[in-house]
């Protein structure tokens, strides 16, 4: 059977499914509603939806199909008029199976009075209503012998074994020299060290003051700052993100507190490195797309867990400014500001922007392996968090700031002695000018007394011509007056 191009919209009575089922076999054409579940069926095509509500079937439905456009489209009474469904664009929500959702853990408490079951209702409700702790609870260490002395790691910390039959190509996946036996608290002090190590002080200075390309994109907008400053705008997704969703494995998830904690600090991370690629690129992508969201993201890079939002922002300004082309103390705040953007706008942009990590790191040799271990789950699992979490998620973000100094890189010092040094050659500059001018002017007047001394010479010389021509011309009348008086 073929899972058909579907959409649904709402009103406040009625709930409309959209089905896209060319060449179908109207004749035979099933349709099911029950509570929460719809179920379509028109061969070859299959179709079956969980709802987050339920709809009637009370003899005012309608449907009807296009045959030149193959759709079939179909109205289904809501069963509390005015409801609002959310999460109609959560395609692989909306296609998991109710029992799959409805699966108990493995390990769960099976005795309980009732009156603490109550209790526990009551007192889960009032912890929805208040603001959540964005810090993982601490513990005292103790040491832990895992299986085969393998180390877990990827989304939820479920995975291990994968980078032992990827052996050389480890390197180009991770940063992390051997993540089958590096134990967590030391991928942190590793990756620091590497960071402090690959700041480039110069490079930093080059950025801050030759920052013509940088200013340029600070300027521009991404699509989800219109989202944040219009909340009219709804995100939309594109067929092939819809196919993409409908392919996501259907499952659930059984985490703790403190993983769900983890997981929403890891979206922080990865949304950084993803927000960055597309400012940097003004939208578009490149070929080193996948290198720039993967090195700027210590989750998928360093295989990295955070407890804290202030852990997960240092960790993005620090590798933004330690290994991209460009690397800005402004840049660096902007795009956190973008992450923050982002999560404002809804899981449905979240999702949106995992779903287009998910197709660059696809397209990205030997890459593609961080989707099997981190970004194929955040696409399944974002669809499902609360719009609630997220908000205070946001404004934790927001709330967070973070200081120069706070980064360790000392960069007040930097930027102090790059100016000391740029004054210095400014004054000596100063001084050659000076110096230069100096000299100029004793050219000068030296060239001037040369000049005088050459005059006078030639004054001299003229004077002496002059007395020459005279004594002559008194000699030439001495010789013609005698000439004359020895005339008979």
């Amino acid at each position: 059977m073929l899972t058909p191009d579907f959409q649904l919209k709402q009103d406040e009575n009625n709930l409309t499914i959209i089905i896209i089922a060319p060449h179908a076999r109207v004749t035979d054409t099933e349709i099911f509603i029950e509570d929460d579940e719809f179920r379509f069926h028109s061969k070859p095509y299959f179709l079956r939806l969980c709802l987050p509500g339920n709809i009637v079937e009370n003899g005012h439905e309608k449907a009807n199909y296009d045959s030149s456009k193959g759709i079939f489209t179909i109205v289904v009474p809501k069963e509390s008029p005015g409801e609002m469904f959310e999460g109609l664009d959560m395609l692989t929500s909306l296609l998991t199976p109710k029992s799959q959702k409805l699966k108990k853990p493995v390990i769960e408490v099976i005795k309980k009075d009732e009156d603490d079951k109550v209790e526990e209702e009551a007192h889960s409700e009032e912890e929805e209503e208040e603001e959540f702790d964005w810090h993982v609870e601490q513990h005292p260490y103790k040491e832990k012998k895992l299986l085969l002395d393998s180390q877990t790691y990827g989304f939820a910390n479920q995975k291990s074994g994968i980078f032992k039959r990827l052996q050389d190509e480890v390197y180009e996946i991770v940063d992390l020299p051997d993540p089958e036996h590096c134990p967590p608290a030391d991928r942190r002090t590793m990756r620091e060290q590497a960071e402090t190590e690959k700041f480039d002080p110069d490079h930093y200075i080059a950025d801050l003051y030759d920052d013509d390309a940088v200013q340029q994109i600070l300027k521009f907008d991404p699509p989800w700052c219109y989202m944040s400053e219009n909340k009219d705008i709804t995100v939309e997704f594109t067929d092939e993100e819809k196919q993409k969703m409908k392919n996501l494995p259907k499952k659930e998830y059984l985490l703790d507190d403190a993983m769900v904690t983890t997981l929403y600090l890891g979206l922080i991370d990865i949304l950084f490195g993803y927000a960055y690629n597309v400012r940097i690129n003004e939208g578009d992508e490149n070929v080193e797309s996948g290198w720039t969201i993967c090195k700027l993201s210590a989750t998928l890079s360093w295989l990295e867990t955070f407890s804290s939002v202030s852990e997960v922002v240092r960790s993005c300004i620090r590798r933004s400014l330690c290994y991209p082309l460009y690397r800005h103390w402004d840049l660096s705040q902007t795009v956190l500001q973008d992450v923050h953007n982002i999560l404002a706008a809804g899981k449905q942009q979240v999702l949106k922007c995992l779903l287009d990590v998910h197709s660059i790191l696809g397209s990205s040799y030997p890459r593609y392996i961080l989707n099997d271990l981190y970004i194929t789950d955040y696409c399944v699992w974002v669809q499902t968090i609360s719009n609630k979490r997220l908000k205070t998620l946001t404004s934790a973000l927001e709330k967070r700031t973070i200081s120069k100094e706070d980064v360790g890189f000392e960069l007040e010092s930097v930027e102090t002695n790059s100016a000391d040094t740029e004054k210095g050659d400014s004054d000596a500059e100063e001084v050659l000018v000076d110096s230069l001018k100096a000299v100029s002017l004793n050219q000068a007047d030296s060239d001037s007394d040369d000049d005088s001394e050459v005059s006078d010479n030639d004054s001299s010389e003229d004077s002496d011509d002059v007395s020459d021509d005279c004594a002559e011309s008194v000699q030439s009348e001495r010789i013609s007056n005698s000439q004359k008086e020895n005339i008979p």
